[in-house]
């Protein structure tokens, strides 16, 4: 590590890399995208609403598929999780 990168460390300013693999939920699926594709302002009352609990990506794996899937058809704009997850990926990337 560079003298400069240290000081930078130390001082609070190096930009942390997110893990393109691994983004949170709530950045994932902001209020942005929430209002854009549903009538939610957050993706933690959108899973309330269907009785769902998850703060991990891992977590919402586990779930019913078929379930999740109804429930994304009837309160989103989507069909599925995965045309869900699809495009939040490609509007986070972009």
């Amino acid at each position: 590590m560079s003298m400069e990168d240290l000081l930078k460390d130390l001082q609070g300013q190096k930009n942390v890399q997110e893990d393109p693999n691994n983004i949170s939920l709530d950045k994932l699926f902001n209020e942005s995208f929430m209002k854009k594709h549903s009538n939610f302002d957050s993706f933690a009352a959108f899973l309330e609403k269907g009785n769902f609990q998850a703060t991990t990506q891992a977590e919402i794996n586990n779930f019913h598929e078929e379930l999740f899937d109804r429930h994304i058809a009837r309160e989103t704009k989507f069909n599925s999780w995965k045309t869900m997850l699809d495009t939040a990926n490609s509007e986070y990337a972009n």
